[in-house]
Formats: structure tokens, sequence, C-alpha cells
């Protein structure tokens, strides 16, 4: 390798904490007229939830124009838990999650995270995974959202350290590609095994502490 690695960096979504959107949408179908499946294509093509998780907009804001474009039948107080309500953990959350403990020992931990404010607030109080991390950076901090490439630049920054001398995993292969062009040395996250094969394909030392084995 030509620079060793001194920050592990990781993807929040599908990674540390699963999530089913479509949760969220069959619910709210009940308060308009509107089939889930139009729902989640709503949320997620009207370009309104890149705007929340950018910090564009304030969460009754977000509420006002899902309210809008739903015609929804339901209360602010009532819509944020819903929103809400699509987080669960896995095994091969769990197993992440041990990883990350584990490599604390010898590396810098940073996370980084297209997410809005509401679903940070929910993670933080009821699933503890922010709190084996040195730095965590999200999007809606930010001001921006992964794949620009400019968040990849601010980590960096912030991180104090060479392009190269970070590694990166993401369940999406976009926003791998983003950072690798900058010189991050990214991988794409599709398990658990594949994981504990890319760190170690990278030299990634483990610390002897905890027991660490593939799924």
């Amino acid at each position: 390798m030509s620079q060793e690695i001194k920050v592990l960096l990781f993807d929040l979504g599908r990674v540390l904490v699963d999530f089913d959107h479509s949760r969220s949408a069959k619910r709210i179908a009940a308060f308009c007229a509107k089939t889930p499946k139009e729902i989640y294509e709503l949320f997620f093509e009207s370009g309104v939830t890149a705007k929340f998780e950018s910090g564009k907009i304030t969460p009754q804001d977000f509420y006002l124009q899902v309210k809008e474009m739903l015609d929804l039948k339901l209360s602010y107080a009532s819509f944020e838990p819903i929103w809400n309500d699509i987080f669960f953990l896995s095994a091969k959350n769990r197993s992440v999650f041990g990883l990350v403990n584990n490599l604390r020992a010898n590396y810098k931990t940073a996370m980084l995270s297209n997410i809005n404010v509401l679903h940070y607030e929910y993670l933080k109080n009821n699933f503890p995974v922010f709190e084996v991390f040195d730095k965590v950076f999200l999007s809606f901090q930010l001001g921006l959202i992964k794949p620009d490439k400019e968040i990849y630049n601010l980590v960096i920054r912030q991180l104090k350290v060479n392009a190269q001398e970070i590694f990166y995993t993401d369940d999406r292969p976009e926003l791998v590609e983003s950072a690798r062009s900058l010189g991050i040395r990214g991988c794409v996250f599709t398990n658990f095994n594949q994981l504990f094969s890319d760190l170690k394909e990278n030299e990634i030392i483990f610390s002897p502490l905890g027991k660490i084995r593939p799924e």
C-alpha cells in the first residue's frame, strides 16, 4: 500500500442500521388517496426528500410539502412518528457495529450519512449506532448530500488526512465511485463477509481484544 489507512469511514443506512421506507408509505396511505407505491415514489423522486436531507428545509416545511403533494389528512404530530418508524437492526448491522467497535483501538472511526434531522434524532434516541464513531458527518448538518464530491472533500479536510488514508464503505456503488474519484479507498458494502474481506485486503489491523469473525 502506498499510504497507510488512518481513518475508517462508514455509511449508516443498510450498513449499521437497516430501514424500509415502504413501512411508512403503507401507513401514510391510510390518510390519503394515494397507494403506498405512489407515496414511495413521491417521497423519493420529487426532490423534496433530498432538500430535507441536505438541510435546505425544516421538518415542518417537509411535512407541509408532503401534505400538499399527497393531500394528506394527517397532522404533523401524527406524521412524525410514522415517518420515523422505518428502522430496524439485523444480524448484519450488529456484526458491523461490533467490527467498528473492535477497530476503534487502532483507527479513527467516522460515519458519513445522507440523513434528515428527524431520522437522526430518532436513531440517536433509539439505536446506539453513533457512539462508536470519533467523527459523525451528516448531510443535513453539512448542507450537502452524497454523491456530491464536495461532501467527500469536506470530510477529507475535517479529518485532516490524505484521501488515500481513508477506507470508506457504502452500500450504494455510485456513492463509492464518487469517493474513489477523489482518491479515497472505497469499497461497496454488500454483506459482512465482504466488508471483512475488503478490510483485510486493505491491510487493516484488527484488535486482538475482540473476537471478530465473518458470519
